[in-house]
Order: C-alpha cells, then structure tokens, then sequence
C-alpha cells in the first residue's frame, strides 16, 4: 500500500498545485483538506503517515491541529509545517510542539521533495519500530536471539534499524552474549540476505595467513602460490563480511583493512591492481578498544571506520529476566540434538541458574546444560548433575568408583581425560575459542596447551560461536 499524505491549506490553489505535482513523483496517495476541521475528521477515519499542513489559517489553526494530532496519535503521524517567509519564530514554535520539519513559502519545489521524502522514512522507521516492539513483546525470540528484558528489546530494535542500510557496524560484548547471532540477524533483515554471508574467526588465523585469507593472492606470489585464490572479501562480494574478534588482529592488518573501508577495494597478495568490492561489513570485539588505542595496539583511524553504527550485548548477569527463557531454549534444543527425552530443571537448579554471575554468558551456561542432559539419572536435572555444589572429586570414594575396577595406569589416563576435558573446555569457553587466550589463562605456552589438546582429543571448534 502507498504511503499516505495529507495536506491541509485554505488557499484552494496551493491544496491543487501540491496533490498535482507531489501525488506522480512521490508515488503516494494524496488527500487534502481546505480547514482544520476538516483535517481532523479526515485523520479520525484514514491511517496518514505525513501531514503537510499550513501554520496560518481561520478557525483551527496550524499550531492547534499539530496539538490535536500530537494529543490523538503521539509520534505514528509526522507533522511538517509550512510557512511564509518572515514567520520563522512561528515555525520555531512549531518544532518545540512536535513539529517534524517546517517549510518557507513560496518553496523551491525540488527542496520539498526532499523534504518531505526525509518524512515519509521518519514515518516508515517509526512504523517498523512499533511493529518490532509489538512482535518482541508477543515472543520470548528474535531472530534466534532469546531475550524479553528491557535491555535486549532495545538491542532487537537496533538490529532491525541498522539492518536496512551498508553502514558498518561493531558489536561488543563480553565472549559467549551472542555477537555471531547479532550479526547474523543483521544480515537476515538486510537487503543482501540472499547473498553471501562470510564469517571470519580473526584470532584463530595467524596473521600471515589472515592476509591471504582476506584478499586472496596471485599464483607465485609465494612459495606454494601455484594458482590465484581468491579472498573472504571476493567470496563475500555483494554479501556481507563478518570479522569476529577485530580486537586481536594486528596493526598491519588494520591498516590494510582501513583502506578496504575507505576505498571499497581490496589488493590480493601479488597483484598491482586493486579490486572494488561490494561488501557489507560486520565486526565484533570483546575487548575494551580505548585502552588498546591508548596503548598503541589498535589503530584510532581504523576504531572509528568501524564504530560507524555500534551495538552493544549486555552480558547475562545484567538481564537475570531472561536467564529461564535461555535455560529452557537451551534444554530443548540440545535435548533433541542428543537424542534424550525433553528434561526439566528442578526448582533449586533454576534458582542457582538465574543467580549465577555466568563469566562466560550464554556459551558457559550451554556447556553446563549440556553436561546436565547427559549427567542427570532421571528427567529432572539438579544442581549436582550441572556440578553446582559438589563436592571435590578426590574426597568422594562414590564419585571415583567407575575408576575402581581399572588398572593404575587406565585409572589415572582416564581421571586426566576427563580432567583436561573439563578444564582445558572452561577456559576455551571463557576465550570463546581462543587457544592463544586460553594459554594465556591457564599459564602455558600456545604449544604446549596444543600439545595437551592433540593427546586428549581436544578442539577449539565447540566453544567458537
């Protein structure tokens, strides 16, 4: 359906020159109203997005009708005023009232145009916001994203505002609140939901290899080169690029990604011509990115490339509201994914759930219903299941006794696997995947952790989002 306008004049010339000149060029419908009075009864029985009206004129006057709009309807009409010239302190009345925009007459038609089209997208943006509140509200999910607290409604609502332009856009947030899912969301509600989605896991890819991973290279640009590859950027082409955890790439490849930002073009690795790109990009980081600027390790230039259009996730223990409603998503969902009956949490486990401070968010309270599915003995899962208030393991004789009937050595090769998994998967949780971060926490080399991973079967790719 069109949009629909409303303009409201006593000058019986002007309402024809308007409805004839606005209604074909601006494709929308156009209805007008020779008084006040007759504007309200029009508003009262058709759904106006925009109504034009004059500031002068007998009876209701310009003023009083945007009074009665902004009383009847608060912010679903937008109201543009029109004036003659030398009535500016009228118009500046207007705009303290409600008044969206105001117009000098006699106006230059191509300005009003122009005008009034900025209107029509307030209008339209409101319209989608309302609509997007409503369905918040009626669902406890948006977008694979569970949430009905405050903080996460407003977050919802600027997804589906950012989502319709190209502007970048940097999601932060502490590991494990969701920034693949965000960005994720704004690619389904943009208009390249249909191209390419291409998510880049920057820390994990040593920085030699990101370059080339990025922009492709040029058979022979070095050892191995023997065929031209193309780049994430290239794959992503008319799509949208997401660089997960920007925060850990190095200055060099800041600087190269600063010129793809500014310039919409790439350069692979042993070619002199660069390349335009059509790519929106995404980009998230868990680090705080003003204390690595002040310390030199991310470039200030590049930071605000990027934070053209900022989204910020709220960790778990800011919306204990929606912890039940994540809880029990996450129990159905990996319920069916393991082939188990559907289970429910015992009161005193919901309660522990939902005081928690969750560290590691949603990744860490996935892991620990995970463990619940499998550990519980019946269709109730307790704290002790999810390992909330158990005792250490040495000290339990109950807790070692599969161990009891195996040799020294299996017993002991076992309690390590099992020990390793546990530990070594909290602190992969907690660095969202990172074996250097991970390392770095447990107070080993990379190496060495790597080392301990590869004898115990361990992989970084479950605790990455």
């Amino acid at each position: 359906m069109p949009q629909q306008m409303l303009i409201v004049d006593d000058e019986p010339d002007m309402l024809t020159l308007l409805k004839r000149s606005l209604e074909p060029e601006m494709g929308c419908r156009v209805d007008v109203a020779a008084s006040g009075e007759a504007a309200l009864e029009m508003i009262r029985t058709t759904d106006y997005d925009l109504v034009l009206a004059d500031i002068k004129m007998p009876g209701i006057s310009g003023l009083d009708l945007l009074e009665q709009i902004k009383t009847d309807h608060g912010e679903a009409i937008t109201v543009v005023m029109m004036t003659a010239y030398g009535q500016i302190e009228l118009a500046v009345d207007a705009m303290k009232r409600g008044a969206y925009d105001f117009i000098t007459k006699p106006f230059d038609h191509d300005a009003l145009v122009l005008r009034l089209e900025k209107a029509f997208e307030r209008s339209r943006l409101l319209k989608e916001n309302i609509q997007l509140h409503n369905v918040c509200q009626a669902s406890d999910m948006f977008q694979n994203i569970v949430g009905k607290s405050p903080q996460m409604l407003r977050v919802f609502e600027t997804i589906q505002m950012v989502a319709k332009n190209d502007l970048t856009v940097l999601i932060t947030g502490e590991s494990g609140t969701g920034k693949d899912l965000t960005a994720r969301a704004i690619h389904a509600l943009s208009n390249r939901k249909k191209r390419p989605f291409i998510a880049v896991n920057c820390p994990t890819v040593p920085e030699h290899i990101l370059e080339s991973e990025l922009f492709g290279y040029k058979k022979g640009a070095f050892t191995h080169a023997t065929r031209d590859k193309k780049g994430l950027f290239q794959e992503a082409h008319k799509g949208t690029i997401f660089l997960d955890e920007i925060g850990d790439i190095t200055p060099t490849i800041q600087t190269k990604l600063l010129r793809v930002l500014q310039e919409k073009e790439i350069k692979p690795l042993g070619d002199a011509r660069p390349i335009h790109i059509d790519v929106r990009i995404i980009a998230s980081t868990n680090q705080p990115l003003a204390e690595k600027i002040k310390s030199g390790d991310f470039r200030e230039d590049f930071f605000y490339r990027l934070n053209v259009l900022p989204i910020h996730l709220p960790p778990l223990r800011e919306r204990p509201s929606d912890i039940p409603l994540i809880a029990t998503h996450l129990l159905e969902k990996h319920c069916a994914k393991l082939g188990k009956p559907l289970k429910h949490f015992s009161q005193e486990l919901m309660d522990a759930l939902v005081s928690r401070r969750w560290d590691g968010n949603v990744r860490e309270m996935e892991n620990m219903i995970m463990q619940g599915i499998l550990f519980s003995g019946d269709d109730e899962i307790t704290p002790k299941d999810v390992g909330i208030g158990r005792p250490p393991i040495p000290t339990i004789v109950a807790e070692i006794s599969p161990l009891l009937d195996l040799p020294y050595k299996a017993a002991k090769e076992n309690n390590l696997k099992a020990f390793n998994a546990a530990y070594i998967g909290h602190m992969l949780t907690l660095s969202n995947g990172n074996v250097t971060q991970a390392a770095k926490a447990c107070g080993l080399e990379r190496q060495a952790l790597q080392q301990i991973m590869r004898r115990y079967g361990i992989t970084a790719d479950p605790y990455r989002q």
